[in-house]
């Protein structure tokens, strides 16, 4: 029973996603915030898919061009941010405008050297702790400016709508990661159980991301269906 609970946790980074996938249709019409989070999830599904078909590639009748799939993890890292980053700009928030602007710059001052200087960000070796932490830290930031933002805004405007469930699910996802990714790469060299074990409790973790997008996402389909029965 342990096992079998362990291994449909190991492939929640597939089943988890189709959870929110399953709200957005029928939708009669995206909100600009919901856009980047619908690309971001199918995003992450195809690359989630491929990662799992690597995985279990000697179970398969044909051979993939890729022999490691940690490749796809450090692609999924930096596409996370890109998606959540345009989300975080679309969104209404009253306050911290600028400060949300330069956000992307500062990852992307990052992220161009170590591309340029880095030769195995893509070999599929290793998943870069450093690229996971970064773009953790810097979306917790994000969600960390929309708190504020709204305990800022006038009780009248106070208003948590659909999407401070995309920002609770970000938010509890990278809390509860931020360290099994800054000290991935050394589990992984020291101790490869214990770094094993660590990406199960990511796993849950992204289960309850899921989840909670799907709650945005089912409040925005309900409250499309009110409107369409009043009119």
């Amino acid at each position: 029973m342990v096992q079998l609970l362990y291994n449909v946790v190991d492939l929640s980074e597939v089943w988890a996603l189709v959870i929110p996938l399953l709200f957005i249709f029928p939708v009669s019409g995206l909100k600009s915030w919901q856009k980047p989070v619908v690309t971001y999830l199918f995003i992450a599904f195809v690359l989630n898919v491929l990662s799992g078909l690597i995985t279990n590639s000697n179970r398969l009748p044909f051979h993939l061009p890729w022999k490691n799939n940690l490749v796809f993890y450090n692609v999924h890292s930096i596409l996370r941010f890109i998606c959540f980053g345009y989300f975080f700009l679309v969104i209404k928030q009253q306050y911290f405008t600028r400060l949300r602007k330069l956000i992307p710059i500062i990852y992307f001052a990052f992220l161009i050297p170590d591309l340029a200087f880095s030769e195995n960000i893509f070999d599929g070796s290793q998943i870069r702790s450093r690229l996971f932490t970064v773009e953790a830290f810097l979306l917790l930031g994000y969600c960390l400016l929309y708190y504020i933002s709204k305990l800022k805004s006038d009780s009248q405007e106070l208003n948590y709508g659909d999407e401070i469930y995309i920002v609770t699910g970000l938010s509890i996802f990278i809390v509860i990661n931020f360290f099994i990714f800054l000290f991935y790469d050394s589990l992984m060299n020291t101790d490869p159980n214990l770094a094993d074990k660590s990406w199960t409790v990511h796993n849950i973790a992204y289960i309850l991301f899921c989840m909670l997008i799907a709650r945005g996402f089912y409040l925005t389909r309900n409250e499309a269906g009110k409107t369409q029965r009043k009119e």
